[in-house]
C-alpha cells in the first residue's frame, strides 16, 4: 500500500520561501509520477505542479510558474515542492499525489492520481 507524507509546512511572511518535502513508502518510487495540489478554504483543490518518473520533465500551474520549483530524489523516495517568493494567495493546504499511470495532458487534473497524502499546511501572512 502506498503512503505519502507531507512535510515543511508553515507560516510565513509574503516574499519567503518554504520547502516541502514528501516521502513515499514504496517500493518503486521511480514508476510513480508526482504531483503537489492545494486547497484554499472555500475552494476547489488545484493543481500546482507535477514532475514524471526521472524528474526530467516537469509541469506547473501558471500562477506559480517561476517562482515553485517541484524536484524529486528516487533513491531517497521523495518528491520536494521549493516555493519562493510566497504570497498570501498561496495560503492553502498542500497535498502531494502519486500516479501510476501513462502520461497524459490529465496530469492537471486530481482523477490523474491514485495516492494522496494528508496535506500540510502553508499561510503565507501580509
Amino acid at each position: 500500500q502506498v503512503q505519502l507524507a507531507e512535510s515543511g509546512g508553515g507560516l510565513v511572511q509574503a516574499g519567503g520561501s518554504l520547502r516541502l518535502s514528501c516521502a513515499a513508502s514504496v517500493p518503486t518510487f521511480s514508476r510513480y509520477a508526482m504531483g503537489w495540489f492545494r486547497q484554499a478554504p472555500g475552494k476547489e483543490r488545484q493543481f500546482v505542479a507535477a514532475v514524471l518518473w526521472s524528474g526530467g520533465n516537469t509541469f506547473y500551474a501558471t500562477s506559480v510558474k517561476g517562482r515553485f520549483t517541484i524536484s524529486r530524489d528516487n533513491a531517497k523516495n521523495t518528491v520536494f515542492l521549493q516555493m519562493n517568493s510566497l504570497k498570501p494567495e498561496d495560503t492553502a493546504i498542500y497535498y502531494c499525489a502519486a500516479a501510476t499511470g501513462h502520461f497524459t495532458n490529465s496530469i492537471y487534473g486530481s482523477d490523474y492520481y491514485d495516492y494522496w497524502g494528508q496535506g500540510t499546511q502553508v499561510t503565507v501572512s501580509s
